[in-house]
């Protein structure tokens, strides 16, 4: 049996565009803001 195409990939998610990871840089920074602005429930990953 085949493995599905997009197996594990939560772990990426999580490191590319987590919480965390945002709040490193600058612009991850505005990212947070702007979506709390606009009343996210999720702000990120």
């Amino acid at each position: 049996m085949t493995k599905r195409t997009l197996g594990g990939t939560s772990r990426k998610r999580k490191r590319v565009s987590g919480f965390r990871v945002r709040m490193r840089t600058h612009t991850g920074r505005r990212v947070i803001r702007s979506r709390r602005k606009r009343g996210r429930s999720r702000l990120a990953v």
